[in-house]
């Protein structure tokens, strides 16, 4: 490692420091973390335990060690399956320590069954080969026939999935015949001839729909049904394919080259066969509805003849009813042509008295506005003399009330040096104290000398 450890800038030449036994487990787990990065280890389950808080605790080992490991309920929420005692699984983790015990463990994150893996990715890769051939394209997906002559089915005659589909088209279409093409769906070799039993069955053309199915499993047990061979088959089948394998979670390549694929075979038998039930029901109504229009077709086949009847006339009788239709045309018109004229003649003279009453005097307005005018300006002239005359009342007032002709009558004003404030009893005047004398004329800087205060009723 290039990293120093966390202690070693504390450990002298001799090596003799001392570390507490904490630093040096979480020292060891750093290293371990930064050593192994996310790893797949294989192994079989042993005691496993889920605690309460969701949590998996468990071991995985082979024929000479063992490995601690937990899985916390965040990772273990999204596992696919539970594992259980025994069971051979592979497991993504990262190598940890857990501190408090000085214990070596794997931290998982993922979990799936030993050779789930290299299945999956053998899965995967097939798909994109045949997707990119335009084997899965919808554009060659055919419609299943709605009324199918014959429906049939390619499993093991020992499948479960048969005696469901067949109790399942006994129940729906017990009228529709059913032909078994026996295969084996489980064991080496089989898609080659489940992939025989389609290419039979589109070669003998007995059949109007094909279903390929099988009861559901792991994966390894339905990888018969992911194989190249049986996905060619059934992409060149000449009837449409139903694929109803395993269960509705389980996807193979079976499904996406098939035309159908059904959650179940159970499934794939509803979608292939008409319910009879449904089917008689439609037909009664059809019929019924096929009585009602012919019986409201014949009834108006009827009225028109009836009709029909009543217009055989004589031609002179014709003629006559048509001379006298022509001559009512005739005074109709005539009368069209005249009552524009007379309407258009009403409404101009209606509008003309409207015209006339509604037309203004301009006479008697032009003399209501000439008196208006008068009238304005007489008051406006009144009014300027009213201001003028309050003007000269207003300025005569502030003659009387001005300051200075209050001086030039003989008095003065005395004010504080210091403050400005004006003196108004004897008791402010002090000897030696600055004053200024406001006069009619001027104003004047004074200092006291002397103060005499005297009590004086007036001048």
């Amino acid at each position: 490692m290039n990293s120093e450890s966390p202690f070693s800038s504390s450990a002298g030449a001799g090596g003799d420091a001392v570390v507490p036994v904490s630093v040096l487990n979480r020292a060891i787990g750093t290293m371990l973390e930064r050593s192994f990065p996310l790893v797949w280890v294989s192994g079989e389950v042993s005691n496993f335990t889920r605690a309460a808080s969701g949590h998996w605790y468990f071991s995985i080992k082979d024929a000479q060690a063992q490995m601690r490991c937990v899985m916390f309920r965040g990772r273990a929420q999204y596992a696919e399956f539970t594992p259980r005692e025994g069971d051979k699984i592979e497991v993504r983790a990262l190598v940890t320590m857990y501190e408090p015990r000085g214990e070596l463990q794997l931290n998982v994150e993922a979990v799936r069954r030993t050779g789930q893996g290299r299945l999956y990715e053998a899965f995967l890769r097939l798909k994109a080969q045949l997707e990119s051939e335009g084997l899965f394209d919808e554009e060659r997906k055919r419609a299943l026939p709605a009324h199918p002559r014959a429906i049939g089915i390619v499993t093991s005659l020992q499948a479960a999935a048969l005696r469901d589909v067949l109790t399942t088209l006994a129940r729906r279409a017990p009228h529709i015949p059913v032909i078994v093409y026996p295969a084996p769906v489980q064991g080496a070799g089989v898609s080659a001839k489940l992939a025989a039993m389609v290419e039979m069955a589109s070669r003998r053309g007995e059949v109007d729909v094909l279903i390929v199915c099988r009861g559901g499993g792991s994966i390894e047990d339905l990888w018969a049904f992911n194989e190249e061979v049986l996905a060619r088959a059934i992409a060149g089948s000449k009837m449409p394919v139903v694929s109803g394998v395993g269960h509705e979670t389980d996807f193979t390549i079976a499904d996406f080259a098939a035309d159908v694929r059904a959650p179940t075979p159970t499934g794939a038998a509803e979608l292939v066969s008409p319910q009879r039930v449904l089917l008689l029901r439609d037909l009664d109504h059809r019929h019924a509805t096929l009585a009602r229009g012919f019986g409201r077709m014949m009834e108006r086949r009827a009225q028109q003849l009836d009709w029909l009847a009543r217009r055989l006339v004589s031609p002179a009788e014709r003629l006559a009813r048509q001379r006298t239709h022509l001559q009512q045309l005739s005074v109709r018109l005539a009368s069209a042509g005249a009552r524009p004229v007379r309407d258009a003649r009403g409404r101009f003279a209606l509008v003309q008295m409207r015209w006339q009453r509604w037309r203004p005097d301009l006479s008697l307005q032009r003399s209501q506005v000439s008196g208006l005018a008068e009238r304005m300006e007489r008051a406006l002239l009144r009014q300027h003399e009213r201001h003028i005359a309050r003007v000269e009342t207003l300025a005569a007032r502030l003659e009387v009330l001005s300051p200075q002709r209050t001086l030039e009558r003989g008095y003065a004003a005395l004010l504080d040096a210091q403050n400005g404030r004006a003196v108004r009893a004897p008791s402010a005047l002090k000897p030696g104290r600055r004053m200024t004398v406001h006069l009619a004329e001027g104003s004047a800087d004074i200092a006291l000398s002397d103060v005499q205060p005297r009590l004086t009723e007036g001048f």
